[in-house]
């Protein structure tokens, strides 16, 4: 199986030895998604609109891969409070319809850039 690395100038760039995703098969692994919006380098300000960027950036690397947040099976998000569980979750919830992607969610005790969250993704191409 051939593997091939996702890069969007629309998603922060990695910044360490990662791809922003690998494409393996109809599979695409999409790194973890710090809150930055790629056209300033800055953080959001708040779990809200941390997650809200996490996601976009999340949903702009799926396109470059030619796929969406339809897509999506599996989400991890890592949390700095998880008492701020439930603004996250209401955020997350405006990303995806219908049958939801399995989740992971737990609070990490510290995040690159002192971000309040980080979002990963995997999606599957035409699982539908």
């Amino acid at each position: 199986m051939q593997k091939r690395v996702i890069a969007t100038p629309l998603a922060p760039k990695a910044v360490g030895p990662y791809s922003q995703a690998i494409e393996a098969g109809s599979t695409i692994y999409v790194s973890g998604q710090l809150p930055v919006d790629p056209a300033t380098g800055r953080m959001a300000e708040g779990v809200e609109e941390q997650t809200r960027r996490s996601l976009q950036n999340v949903a702009a690397i799926l396109s470059e891969a030619g796929a969406s947040m339809s897509d999506v099976v599996k989400v991890t998000v890592l949390l700095r409070h998880m008492d701020d569980f439930a603004a996250m979750n209401g955020v997350y919830a405006t990303f995806f319809s219908g049958a939801m992607p399995a989740r992971v969610c737990f609070e990490a005790a510290s995040l690159p850039m002192g971000a309040l969250v980080e979002i990963d993704a995997v999606a599957v191409r035409g699982k539908e």
